[in-house]
């Protein structure tokens, strides 16, 4: 076995595998088969040894009792007792390096990527071992077979170069590829700075067992926003694996186009108990959007939108935005509407801004309004969107009724997937 090896005073974590271990008086205990970190913390401390017998069981050493790492064997003073009781009782808030993060994959969130450790490198701080990088590049691999030295030098021969590592600091990485993530609730707040399309991204990488993991440890708000942006196909294996409130929860959260999307793709059963568990207003509201059909404008259509009367003030106007605009998928536009649900006109956020308090929503809005029927093919809404260049569409019945509102990001998802999702 190479000793291990220091290299700006790092210590790589798999040419400490399987040491011998011994004794002050140099009796053999064992080699070391893993080690145990506190992983909650900032740069997790290495707490204990797991040292496998040659005769004897497993024993988990307190790092207290480390006296040397030096050359091809680690020495620790026998007088201090090896942690007792079951080893899943002696883990509690703690991982085991090997087990639980080598050959594991983890989210790199400086690249906002799923990528796959294969060593770790250690350094000395206050007298103890602390876990400061990953090594996710060809080296971890090269090392670990005992090639890396080999590797470079023949490389160093043909090219003149010599082949750099590939780390990732520990205070960029968030484990997700263990069970014992959950067990621990490691904290996501590293996951939570990414862009939900990243999110997405990496939770499309993840086994399904991973995925739903992840997707519960989130915040119902990020699990919305993530959920909104990955494909279908694994919108609707999420959903059905969540438990149903938490589920719900979730579909609370979400545009109402984008939750009527996810629930087109379950079992009629899955989708009828998550609707009766949805808050009644937005339930409601699914339900319209679920009958029609999905390749129609009415069928991608959200009817989160501000609707008012023509005599509304634009002071009046404002005051429902921000009262209503947590629940609202567009707010760029405010719709006018008389008593019988026809559109008259609409009025957009800039011409709101420009004009008075006391300016009517009638003496203000525009009256040539672009609009599409609740039939309309979404090939023929992207030629609207294009021509007119809106972000928005209204779309009508056949008697000028308003039933909702096209979001230009909606019918890119339809018609342009390779641009957005894939469907």
């Amino acid at each position: 076995m190479v000793p291990p090896r220091q290299e700006k005073n790092a210590i790589y974590f798999s040419e400490l595998l399987r040491t011998v271990v011994v004794d002050g008086q140099g009796r053999r205990l064992g080699r070391l088969e893993d080690m145990a970190a506190e992983i909650q913390q900032t740069l997790p401390p290495l707490t204990a040894l797991l040292v496998g017998g040659d005769r004897s069981g497993q024993r988990l050493i307190p790092w207290e009792a480390v006296r040397s790492l030096e050359g091809r064997r680690i020495v620790v003073d026998a007088s201090v007792e090896p942690e007792t009781g079951s080893l899943e009782e002696r883990l509690a808030g703690r991982l085991l390096v090997r087990q639980h993060l080598l050959d594991r994959q983890i989210v790199d969130t400086g690249g906002a990527k799923l990528v796959r450790v294969n060593d770790l490198v250690l350094h000395r701080r206050n007298g103890h071992l602390v876990l400061s990088a990953v090594e996710v590049g060809a080296r971890g691999l090269l090392r670990r077979a005992g090639l890396l030295r080999p590797a470079d030098a023949l490389i160093q021969w043909l090219f003149s170069y010599r082949w750099p590592e590939n780390l990732i600091h520990w205070h960029l990485v968030q484990p997700v590829d263990s069970a014992d993530v959950v067990r621990l609730r490691w904290s996501l707040t590293r996951l939570s700075h990414l862009h939900p399309a990243d999110l997405a991204d990496i939770l499309e990488d993840l086994d399904p067992a991973s995925r739903a993991r992840l997707l519960q440890l989130l915040d119902p708000e990020i699990a919305a926003d993530v959920l909104e942006e990955t494909e279908p196909k694994v919108q609707a294996a999420l959903i059905s694996n969540l438990p149903t409130e938490q589920a719900s929860d979730i579909l609370d959260l979400m545009p109402s186009d984008e939750a009527a999307d996810v629930l087109q793709g379950l079992a009629p059963e899955r989708a009828e108990s998550l609707l009766r568990e949805m808050e009644p207003e937005q339930a409601e509201q699914v339900r319209c959007l679920l009958d029609h059909d999905q390749s129609t404008a009415g069928g991608l259509m959200t009817v989160g939108f501000l609707s008012l009367p023509p005599e509304t003030s634009v002071g009046q106007a404002f005051d429902h935005l921000r009262q209503e605009s947590a629940d609202l998928d567009v707010i760029y536009y405010v719709y006018v509407e008389d008593r019988d649900g026809h559109l008259l006109g609409v009025v957009n956020l800039r011409e709101l801004l420009a004009s008075p308090p006391e300016a009517t929503l009638a003496q203000i809005m525009e009256t040539r309004v672009i609009s599409v029927e609740l039939k309309e093919d979404p090939d023929q809404v992207a030629n609207i969107f294009a021509k007119y260049g809106l972000r928005a569409v209204p779309v009508l019945d056949e008697q000028g009724r308003l039933h909702g509102v096209l979001r230009f990001k909606a019918l890119l998802d339809a018609v342009a997937p390779h641009l957005g999702r894939q469907r």
